[in-house]
C-alpha cells in the first residue's frame, strides 16, 4: 500500500486486521463488498455520525474506509478520488464573525485534515453537507458529498486510521439528478478495483 498521511500508520497487515467499510447506501457497495465488514450509515451527516459511533462502540475497527459516490466539477465522472481534507459546506456563521465553514467555538479549523493520502490517485477536498448539489460554484472544495466530514472527524477523534475514496458520479450541476442514479451503478466495481490496486502496490 503506497500512502502518505499526516499520522504514523501501522503496517498494511495491521491496518487490514479489522477494517470497516463505510458506505451511505447499499447501492454504492452492491455484491462487490458482500464478503467484508460493511456499515451502511444512511444519507446525511447526522445518520453518518450516529451509525459510525455506534459501530465503533460495538467493535473498534483497525481502519475506517469510507467509500461512495460524490459530485465534482473538476474531476471527471468515473474517477476515483482520495480525500484527506474536509469541510462542512453548509456551516456558515460568518454573520457572527466566524470563518466560513468554521463551527463556532470548536477547536477544529474550518478545513479538517485527516486520513491516508494515496499518492497514485487524484486528490480532492471534500465538501460535506445535507443537500444534493446541482449548482456547485465555489473553488473551496472540489468533491461534494453528504457524509464524509463527520466520518473523518470521528475517526480523527477516536485515533482510528481513515481512508476516504469517492467515485465521481456527477458534475454537481443541473444534470446531477439524472447522472447520479445511472453512474452510481458503476461505483462499487471501480472502488473495489482501486482498493485492490492500492493493497497490492
Amino acid at each position: 500500500m503506497s500512502v502518505t498521511t499526516h499520522n504514523t500508520l501501522p503496517s498494511t497487515s495491521e491496518l487490514l486486521q479489522k477494517p470497516l467499510y463505510v458506505f451511505a447506501l447499499e447501492s454504492e457497495a452492491t455484491h462487490e463488498f458482500k464478503d467484508v465488514n460493511t456499515l451502511f450509515v444512511g444519507i446525511g451527516k447526522i445518520n453518518a455520525m450516529y451509525n459510525l459511533m455506534k459501530s465503533i462502540h460495538d467493535s473498534k475497527p483497525s481502519i475506517i474506509i469510507n467509500l461512495g459516490s460524490a459530485g465534482s466539477t473538476s474531476h471527471k465522472r468515473g474517477d476515483v478520488v482520495c480525500c484527506t481534507n474536509f469541510v462542512q459546506r453548509d456551516m456558515d456563521v460568518t454573520a457572527l464573525g466566524f470563518e466560513k465553514y468554521q463551527t463556532p467555538f470548536s477547536a477544529h479549523l474550518p478545513v479538517l485534515e485527516y486520513g491516508i493520502k494515496i499518492e497514485t490517485l487524484p486528490h480532492g477536498i471534500c465538501g460535506t453537507g445535507d443537500s444534493f448539489v446541482m449548482d456547485h460554484n465555489t473553488e473551496d472544495y472540489n468533491v461534494i458529498d453528504m457524509e464524509a466530514y463527520p466520518l473523518a472527524l470521528i475517526a480523527k477523534q477516536e485515533n482510528i486510521p481513515f481512508l476516504c475514496l469517492k467515485y465521481i458520479s456527477d458534475g454537481a450541476d443541473d444534470t446531477a439528478a439524472v447522472d447520479w442514479p445511472e453512474m452510481v451503478k458503476n461505483a462499487a466495481k471501480a472502488l473495489k478495483l482501486t482498493l485492490n490496486n492500492i493493497i497490492t502496490e
